[in-house]
């Protein structure tokens, strides 16, 4: 099988670079605000921590 090697991998990532440079800082900030949101999810915390004890006291 094919497995690229490190100068491979470079100009592919060169070439990314090249075509989308531009936008490539606002689709990381929205990958990070992904992973996030869904780390969040996943620990089932609610971001205002007061409302969990006003839902109880109902």
């Amino acid at each position: 099988m094919f497995t690229p090697g490190i100068w491979q991998a470079l100009i592919v990532a060169m070439i990314v670079l090249l075509l989308f440079g531009t936008r490539l800082p606002s689709v990381m900030r929205s990958l990070g605000e992904g992973i996030t949101e869904f780390k969040k999810g996943m620990k089932g915390t609610e971001s205002d921590p007061n409302s969990r004890i006003e839902d109880q006291s109902e």
